[in-house]
């Protein structure tokens, strides 16, 4: 919720917004924190979606202008030691709070993702191409989350001298062929418009992966696109791309990894520790005998659920024993049979069909 009263303190001379309660955010919070407060309270007060809302522009260049500040280290040192008066008196102004909403989610309105949702459906305006890019993410990325930053270089229609044809279409003309004749042809007919250039611009988009986001999974910029001279343009979808990671493998929330064990260990037991992604370790304990291929599962050390980061998916470990090299002396093999009170045994069979 954004705070109605208490988003102001007092200092000795004067009231300054307080920034971080604006966001929701502790003080020490780091930037990816602030990043993340930012992206959910832009879009539950866009102006667009709160139209009956007063206040809903206020609220959304506050908290414009909250992220603007909080994440700009400068910026936010200088607001931490003097509050607000101290960067007006720096001569800081504040940006447009629409350029901070366009870095994470594109121009053109509220089109929250989805291929311009936000966009008027009714009229038949042109429309640029949409361009599509893959973006490598690691797993880890995918099991913590992450802000990316992609540098866009946007082409942007400025003017230019002259006129152009534009908005042409196919009328029907009607030619006189004589008293009582005529004929109808289609010709095309254009409007003279003002000329214009396609100059790029560079433009900084922000993109958030969240937890459990999974491999081919878009992340749609409004309307920064290919243009499109007379219409609107078309939008970018970027395609999550998980990278192979050296020590687990993802299936759907599942991950899988291999441990390599001594054949001491897989005969008389264990303790180990295997670090997760985000760092932590997952303990494993075996008292008793581990062969080879045997598998465990930890529940619940699995990769978040997309939709529900509460639930977690299993953690797989299989074993592999890795056998001593060299050759046993005639003592050391008795004393092998004594100890393991394993008569000899062999068996025959097709292992492909699971006998």
């Amino acid at each position: 919720m954004y705070p109605v009263h208490s988003d102001v303190r007092c200092t000795s001379s004067n009231w300054t917004r307080d920034f971080y309660n604006i966001l929701g955010v502790t003080r020490s919070a780091n930037k990816n924190q602030i990043k993340k407060a930012y992206r959910k309270l832009a879009k539950e007060l866009h102006p667009d979606k709160n139209q009956a809302d007063p206040d809903a522009e206020a609220k959304f260049r506050d908290i414009g202008e909250a992220y603007e500040v909080l994440s700009d280290k400068e910026k936010r040192d200088l607001y931490d030691r003097h509050g607000e008066e101290g960067l007006k008196q720096q001569g800081g102004g504040f940006n447009d709070p629409f350029d901070s909403f366009s870095s994470f989610f594109g121009d053109f309105g509220f089109g929250f993702g989805g291929g311009g949702g936000g966009r008027n459906q009714e009229r038949e305006i042109p429309r640029g191409g949409d361009v599509l890019m893959d973006l490598e993410v690691s797993l880890e990325e995918l099991y913590t989350g992450n802000f990316v930053e992609v540098v866009r270089y946007k082409p942007v229609a400025k003017p230019a001298s002259g006129t152009r044809k534009c908005n042409c279409r196919q009328e029907m003309k009607t030619i006189p062929m004589g008293p009582g004749r005529f004929q109808m042809i289609q010709q095309e007919v254009c409007d003279d418009c003002p000329n214009v250039k396609m100059v790029p611009e560079e433009k900084l988009l922000e993109i958030e992966i969240e937890p459990g986001m999974r491999d081919g999974q878009e992340y749609p910029f409004v309307a920064e696109g290919e243009p499109h001279i007379d219409g609107e343009p078309g939008d970018l979808r970027f395609i999550i791309k998980q990278m192979k990671h050296k020590m687990f493998e993802r299936r759907g929330d599942d991950l899988y990894t291999n441990v390599t064990i001594s054949l001491v260990d897989a005969l008389s037991g264990f303790e180990m520790e295997i670090p997760h992604l985000d760092g932590h370790m997952v303990k494993i304990v075996r008292d008793k005998v581990t062969w080879p291929d045997a598998r465990i599962r930890k529940k619940g050390e699995g990769m978040p659920n997309y939709e529900n980061n509460n639930s977690r998916g299993t953690l797989f470990i299989t074993f592999d024993v890795d056998f001593p090299k060299g050759e046993l002396t005639p003592e050391e093999k008795e004393a092998v049979k004594t100890i393991l009170k394993q008569e000899s045994k062999q068996k025959v069979y097709n292992g492909l069909q699971g006998y």
